[in-house]
């Protein structure tokens, strides 16, 4: 083999990794749309709006969620950049035009304008996402619980860089937090445009998947240092300024460190014996035709008898269905209505927190906040590489572990439903760990399910169930039921204090989670040969002896 094919291999690997770089800091800056309290009063003020004027501006960010399905119609038509291109140039007009407006550049705007700015904010960040789970997703096909427990982690991330990073420089002006807002994701899809594409399937070789697995365990460290990083700096009381700088300095530092991976990557290609580059790169070809026909083998199982009728050999591993295909298929729904019995009522807590602190005498309600961010935070990044190592090691349907969390989720409603001391910090550290489940495993779930030709769409698809789950159990529910217990005040306004304010709200969700719970498991059992497809290709392409045998 001649050099320049080496090279090419070499710097092929290298690239992945660098667009798996660029991905991670996209996702890391892309949670803005969580960050809304950190200028809602000052556009209240400058507005002057009323609370409920102030909570539909929320309601209009969110909103913009729900036109993520145009970024995945255009996932599957527009490549990686484009995509990319237009979530970074609709964010920085959406918070551009609030930057202009809370730093007095210009007057405010009339308050239907101001909806579709927001809305036109929240939208942006569904395209950052939909071009870098696709994109990853489709890059590393054998780990794609790792990709997006990585992934998601860092969006969950994001919301405390972004507000750390303000308070270190900019001592928590709103105005200068909408700039970073404008800019930052700007700046870092602009680079990522060039960086940030899909790559040829990876080798089925051994040594290729090692080195997933070892550069896969070196960015979940790196995420998790950064939290606990972030965790420890929210604690500091007065921070100084010196104190500040530094620490914006070695944030900095810990989220470029990625870069290393790439770097180490086209090193240690570039300086392997001959023998193993050969190996490395003949391994795969020698073995192309018996990998073709293995995964035209798991492509088809046979039906249950009730659905012969369709007659249609169904994959078992990567399954390409159609947009329409997904919809008609009954798995898509079980997995569309247990992910809304999680994300749904996770939501409802988070977006109900302070009054959820408040009827149970809490003044400041902030820890709680930081619990469900940053247990959520692991619940993404451990589920991720749980699930794939149980994939492979137990051909464990990775739905399972959606229900295992189901149901911890329902306990963790029963505890801050009776209301004892302490309650509420169980109940947000359960809720944290258990959202963040259900993010990280439904994504990669749904490839596994459907395949990856709609994707983007499908993905999308799913992720309406974050508006949907808001207005559904947090909106409409806890709205209603909070309404109907509280006390009517002098100003006009109402009130509740005590463990009856949400007790019915607990309740009803802790219902919700059970139906979820079921729904899981039964999603598990009709996907277990599906499972135990995706496990066996795994483990044919170990080697079968030596010292990377297992």
């Amino acid at each position: 083999m001649g050099y320049s094919e080496f090279s090419s291999v070499s710097t092929s690997s290298a690239s992945k990794w660098l667009g798996f770089v660029a991905a991670v800091w996209i996702q890391a800056i892309s949670g803005n749309n969580y960050t809304f309290s950190n200028y809602s009063d000052a556009l209240k003020s400058l507005m002057h709006l009323t609370q409920v004027e102030l909570n539909s501006l929320s309601v209009a960010k969110d909103i913009g969620k729900a036109f993520g399905l145009l970024a995945g119609l255009a996932s599957d038509r527009l490549p990686t950049w484009a995509i990319l291109l237009i979530g970074s140039v609709e964010g920085l007009v959406g918070y551009g035009v609030q930057w202009l407006v809370v730093s007095q550049r210009i007057n405010p705007l009339p308050y239907w304008q101001m909806c579709i700015f927001l809305c036109m904010g929240g939208n942006s960040t569904t395209w950052m996402n939909t071009a870098v789970l696709v994109t990853c997703i489709r890059n590393f096909r054998k780990n794609r619980g790792p990709v997006s427990g990585i992934l998601k982690g860092f969006v969950g991330l994001s919301t405390a860089i972004f507000t750390d990073l303000c308070a270190a420089l900019f001592a928590d002006d709103p105005a200068s937090f909408l700039l970073m807002l404008a800019l930052i994701p700007f700046a870092v899809c602009l680079a990522g445009v060039f960086f940030l594409r899909e790559s040829p399937p990876a080798s089925a070789a051994a040594a290729a998947e090692e080195e997933e697995s070892k550069y896969f365990g070196i960015f979940n460290g790196v995420a998790v240092v950064t939290a606990v990083y972030l965790l420890a700096f929210s604690f500091v009381p007065n921070p100084s300024t010196l104190l500040s700088r530094v620490f914006a300095g070695v944030l900095l530092i810990l989220l470029a460190s990625p870069v290393g991976v790439p770097v180490h990557s086209y090193l240690s290609n570039r300086i392997k014996p001959d023998r193993d580059i050969e190996d490395q790169v003949h391994q795969p070809l020698l073995r192309s035709d018996e990998n073709d026909k293995e995964d035209e083998k798991s492509k088809c199982v046979s039906p249950p008898a009730e659905e012969a009728v369709t007659a249609k050999c169904r994959p078992a591993v990567g399954d390409e269905h159609t947009v329409m295909e997904a919809l008609s298929s009954f798995d898509f729904w079980i997995l569309f209505v247990s992910f809304l019995c999680g994300v749904g009522t996770g939501l409802a807590v988070m977006n109900n927190m302070g009054q959820i602190g408040l009827a149970l005498g809490y003044t400041d309600v902030s820890i709680f906040v930081s619990l469900t961010s940053i247990w959520g935070f692991f619940g993404r990044i451990i589920s991720g590489s749980v699930s794939e190592y149980f994939i492979k090691r137990a051909a464990t349907p990775r739905p399972l572990f959606n229900a295992a969390s189901q149901i911890l989720m329902a306990v963790g409603y029963i505890v801050m439903a009776m209301a004892m001391p302490g309650s509420l910090y169980i109940g947000s550290i359960v809720v944290g760990i258990c959202y963040g489940v259900r993010l990280a495993i439904t994504v990669p779930t749904a490839s596994e399910l459907f395949g990856l030709k709609s994707y983007g769409l499908i993905y999308n698809i799913l992720i309406l169930n974050l508006p949907f789950g808001s207005f559904l159990f947090s909106g409409l529910l806890a709205g209603i039921l909070y309404d109907m217990e509280a006390t009517t005040t002098e100003g006009g306004g109402n009130t509740c204090i005590g463990a009856h304010c949400y007790r019915l709200v607990f309740v009803i969700m802790t219902g919700a989670c059970v139906l979820g719970f079921f729904l899981d498991i039964l999603l598990s059992v009709r996907t277990k040969n599906i499972y135990a497809n995706i496990s066996m290709s795994k483990k044919s392409k170990k080697p079968s002896g030596g010292s990377n045998s297992q």
